[in-house]
């Protein structure tokens, strides 16, 4: 490493090594960051430049588009520079582009480069931050922090271990991906497009089995919104969950779920913060202590609730599944409980979902600063009725994919809050490796 490159490797004066509030003790040897890694200037590139590619640009902060030509080629990890915002961490194993807000990095023979990324994703980069209107982190700055330098293998294997949790994560991720994209076309297809009905009406083969094509009639008719499959209907959601034991209930406000009913354990209450991606999202859940749930029973979920975040980024819903029965609808959101054979779970699920659905709720929130529905609200949209053959047939696909996607939703949170457990460990050398591989069996 030259010392153009690098020109601060004095040793004076180590930032003490940040982790969260506190800091981390380390059971490795330690050296400055000079003594690992090189930093390199991005180079400007404004979107107006940028060619089509495939080529990720890097930013402060992560990925900014894509170009038709490379910086440098990875591994690489880059380093947000500058901003008033946070400061990225990303890894990069291919080609790339770097502007000149961030650094990317090269590396002595003696670190691995993944190691070298989950130090650094742990410990941060805003706490190295000078300056008040452009603050930024300077090369000195970082360069003269301390850096954990175990045996080279140690390092492989540490990585290894974090690299192969982030990737079953990530396999999770697209899986679900892929998942939703399938039910949002079958949706759009059966429910938006009508496909099957013009099929019929067209003479062409729906390529579907003789006793589910048979479900769908051969003809659309004029209603309110438009032209609609012969045989269906469209109502307000109030007169869909009305009736029987379907409903649109409010979430228990504060007069109701007092703060000293809350507990480290107990029966978790869902609010707005844990609708993610269309579920229940478990980390850091709010518990209220078991001997509060009688008073809030009329609050609790059962299979194929909805539960509808109704403040703030209004339109986050979850489909309450088998493991979340007998949790509580928390406050600042609404729970929908359909009983009707024609609008299924999985039905009104993608139904509130669709694009136009969700932007119609939006736009009559109240409130500016913090948006708000209420069940008045929330009861106006207007849901298409199909048949209950249609319906029950669309729920008998779907709701197996989103029970997958639940699955691996779960897993993957259990897969983060692991990898959570382990990161600080492993790279202050607190834990050891054959532990950690312990551990990841254990779990898995």
């Amino acid at each position: 490493m030259s010392s153009e490159d690098n020109p601060a490797r004095s040793r004076n004066s180590p930032a003490r090594p940040f982790y969260g509030d506190g800091e981390l003790q380390f059971h490795y040897p330690t050296v400055t960051m000079a003594d690992v890694a090189t930093l390199h200037y991005g180079k400007a590139l404004v979107s107006g430049d940028r060619g089509v590619g495939d080529i990720p640009v890097y930013g402060t902060n992560g990925v900014t588009g894509y170009h038709n030509m490379a910086l440098g080629t990875g591994p690489t990890v880059i380093l947000g520079r500058k901003g008033m915002g946070n400061l990225g961490v990303e890894w990069c194993a291919s080609a790339f582009w770097v502007i000149d807000t961030a650094y990317y990095t090269t590396f002595a023979r003696n670190v691995d480069p993944r190691f070298f990324y989950y130090f650094n994703k742990l410990v941060g980069l805003n706490h190295l931050k000078d300056g008040t209107s452009n603050p930024s982190l300077s090369r000195d700055t970082f360069l003269r922090q301390r850096f954990p330098l175990p045996e080279l293998e140690t390092q492989n294997s540490i990585a290894a271990i974090l690299t192969s949790l982030d990737d079953k994560i990530e396999a999770n991720r697209r899986m679900n991906a892929t998942l939703a994209a399938l039910a949002r076309a079958l949706f759009k297809s059966w429910f938006v497009d009508f496909d099957p009905v013009r099929a019929k009406m067209e003479g062409r083969d729906l390529a579907m089995a003789p006793d589910l094509a048979a479900l769908f009639p051969d003809a659309l008719v004029d209603s309110a919104p438009g032209p609609i499959p012969e045989g269906w209907d469209v109502r307000q959601l109030r007169e869909v969950v009305s009736g029987g034991h379907g409903e649109i209930r409010t979430g228990p406000f504060g007069s109701q779920l007092h703060q000293a009913d809350y507990s480290q354990t107990g029966t978790p209450v869902v609010m707005p913060a844990n609708l993610i991606d269309g579920s229940i999202d478990q980390n850091g859940i709010a518990r209220i202590d078991d001997g509060h749930v009688q008073r809030l029973k009329d609050h609790q979920l059962r299979l194929g609730d909805i539960v509808y975040g109704r403040r703030g980024d209004i339109g986050r819903k979850a489909l309450v599944g088998p493991d979340e029965v007998g949790w509580l609808c928390g406050t600042g959101c609404l729970r929908i409980r359909c009983a009707s054979d024609r609008c299924p779970p999985s039905y009104l699920f993608h139904y509130l979902g669709h694009e136009p659905i969700r932007e119609w709720i939006a736009t009559r929130a109240i409130g500016a600063t913090m948006p708000n529905l209420n069940t008045g609200i929330l009861g106006e949209v207007e849901v298409l009725l199909p048949t209950n053959g249609v319906a029950m047939a669309f729920d008998a696909i779907v709701a197996p994919l989103d029970g997958s996607s639940r699955l691996a939703r779960r897993q993957s949170s259990t897969l983060t809050q692991l990898r959570d457990l382990l990161l600080p460990r492993l790279l202050s050398g607190a834990l050891r490796v054959r532990d950690a591989e312990r551990l990841i069996g254990d779990a898995a």
